[in-house]
């Protein structure tokens, strides 16, 4: 069974943002990138160095970080 990155960053909810969970963890609900990169910094994530690209930390599900709603 293949494994997924650490961080899921769900499809927009009907009402907008998306929810993002680490490792099954719900952190919240994000309306922007500003508020994903909040939520990793809030997870002891150095947010300098993180790529919203990197696919081996960041599983978008329903869209890329360009998609809020």
């Amino acid at each position: 069974m293949a494994e997924h990155p650490p961080v899921i960053v769900h499809p927009p909810s009907p009402t907008g943002g998306r929810r993002v969970t680490i490792e099954g963890e719900i952190l919240g609900l994000a309306y922007s990138s500003v508020d994903l990169l909040e939520f990793l910094r809030r997870a002891g994530m150095d947010t300098d160095v993180v790529s919203l690209d990197d696919h081996d930390l960041i599983e978008w599900r329903g869209g890329g970080h360009n998609v809020w709603m």
